[in-house]
C-alpha cells in the first residue's frame, strides 16, 4: 500500500475525528477504512465501489432481512 496518495474523509462525517469513513487511490484500487478501525482495509476497485454506491443510493440495502 505505499502507492497510497492519502487518506480523504467522507463530507458526509463533518468534523469528526473517530467517526467517518476515509477513501485513499492505488494506481489500480479504491481502499475504504472507517477511522476508529484504520488498520482494517476493504481493498477494491473503481467500478464495484460505483455499482455499490449506485445500488445504496437506490435504496437496495433498506429491507435487508435480519439475521436471527
Amino acid at each position: 500500500m505505499s502507492d497510497i496518495q492519502h487518506w480523504r474523509k467522507s463530507s458526509y462525517s463533518g468534523d469528526a475525528a473517530n467517526n467517518c469513513v476515509e477513501l485513499a487511490r492505488t494506481p489500480d484500487t479504491v481502499l475504504l477504512r472507517e477511522s476508529d478501525e484504520p488498520q482494517t482495509v476493504i481493498t477494491t476497485t473503481p467500478a464495484v465501489l460505483r455499482a455499490l454506491t449506485r445500488a445504496v443510493r437506490a435504496g437496495r440495502f433498506d429491507q435487508l432481512p435480519h439475521s436471527p
